[in-house]
């Protein structure tokens, strides 16, 4: 049951200015809001806290473009399927990212990978940008659903006989990141009617809102078996000559907004103060946003 002083996240925001929805139509539109001071903060702190703990996993990092080609975006599978939910610069041809998953993917489209640096496992921060035509009510309120947010994705490029393995972990790596922050959650296999069909298996992690009481998505992880190796001609030489597809995964560890929104309204105090997630106050500096 929800208790009567717990407020959702854009309460909470609008009550101390910490995310500013108008100006951020002003200056650009709805749906690109302005971060302030302690929301600020926390982002960066989840950004930092997030790309360290993959590198400490093992993942490399990236720094990629925001912008990609025609070709990027058909080898992960957004062409043809997403074009409309993304957001086209005709001039130059190129498309803002919706995930950090296109251009890292794509980091080794058309070459031929040696068994030895197989799995390849990368992450990356960008903001993403996505169109979200056709959204409206109740889930697209406050940080629900924007058009810009940032992200902090997971990429790994592995054996075939290893995906799976693969999935598993990655899986794994996303709920550890809940789990440090405390955040209750859980975890759903999707069905085929779910999934996108560039897709062989996908979970996806829910994070619950007790200020929305409603479950909100903070992370998918997707194995690809070798749906987007084939389009981007990504490919391993297994011992001496064999050549074989590798697989992708990706998967978000995590995606910003509904984490933050999350931690406002699961850490709010009844005097109306949120309190720091503990693994975070190294990066704050305080135990109080």
């Amino acid at each position: 049951n929800k208790e009567e002083w717990r407020k959702p996240h854009w309460e909470i925001t609008e009550r101390y200015g910490w995310v500013d929805f108008e100006r951020g139509v002003k200056v650009t539109g709805a749906g690109f809001p302005f971060y302030v001071g302690p929301v600020a903060q926390l982002q960066r702190a989840l950004i930092n806290y997030f790309i360290n703990e993959a590198g400490n996993a093992g993942y490399t990092e990236l720094q990629a473009p925001y912008f990609v080609n025609e070709d990027s975006a058909r080898g992960t599978g957004q062409i043809p399927d997403k074009e409309d939910m993304m957001y086209v610069i005709p001039r130059d041809e190129f498309f803002a990212i919706p995930t950090a998953e296109v251009p890292v993917t794509n980091f080794h489209r058309d070459e031929i990978l040696s068994e030895s640096e197989l799995p390849v496992k990368y992450v990356c921060y960008t903001p993403c940008w996505r169109r979200e035509a056709g959204s409206y009510g109740k889930d697209v309120r406050g940080l629900n659903r924007l058009h810009q947010f940032d992200k902090v994705e997971l990429v790994k490029i592995v054996k075939p006989e290893t995906s799976y393995e693969e999935l598993e972990s990655l899986r794994e790596h996303s709920e550890k990141l809940l789990q440090a922050l405390e955040l209750p959650y859980r975890t759903l296999l999707m069905c085929t009617g779910d999934m996108g069909f560039t897709q062989s298996k996908k979970y996806d992690l829910e994070v619950w809102s007790p200020g929305q009481q409603r479950w909100l998505e903070v992370s998918s992880c997707s194995n690809f078996e070798s749906f987007q190796a084939r389009r981007m001609q990504l490919r391993y030489r297994k011992g001496e000559k064999k050549i074989e597809m590798t697989h992708t995964l990706n998967g978000s560890a995590l995606a910003l907004p509904r984490v933050v929104s999350a931690i406002l309204e699961a850490y709010q105090e009844e005097n109306g103060k949120v309190r720091v997630p503990e693994v975070l106050k190294g990066f704050i500096g305080r135990d109080y946003l």
